[in-house]
């Protein structure tokens, strides 16, 4: 797999699960120190936002928080798979879990913008 550089890349939703809290008014902002990836979000139902996640091969371990627009404060983890798109830009597929009571599960996917 070639090299994967998050630094200073934006992302948007393209799919969600019934149960996730963001939409497609939704952006994220990248940044990548070696194999340490952070990003901060925000936009649509969500006030602010903040991903730490560990770049591993062509996968991203994830841990999320947020706060939404509702003040409903909300975290999780997720597992994102790297994939490219036919020009070139990242796709991430991700299969997340809310850590709360529930621990609802679902899957979405991001396209680099």
């Amino acid at each position: 797999m070639k090299d994967i550089n998050f630094n200073n890349k934006k992302f948007l939703l393209i799919e969600n699960s019934e149960n996730g809290t963001v939409n497609s008014e939704t952006v994220f902002e990248y940044k990548q120190d070696g194999n340490l990836v952070t990003a901060d979000y925000s936009g649509g139902s969500i006030r602010y936002g903040k991903i730490i996640a560990h770049l591993n091969n062509n996968k991203l371990l994830m841990l999320y928080q947020c706060l939404t627009n509702d003040n409903q404060l909300k975290a999780g983890k997720a597992i994102a798979d790297i994939t490219f798109t036919k020009k070139e830009k990242i796709k991430l597929t991700l299969n997340w879990e809310w850590l709360n009571e529930e621990n609802e599960k679902g899957t979405s996917e991001y396209i680099e913008c």
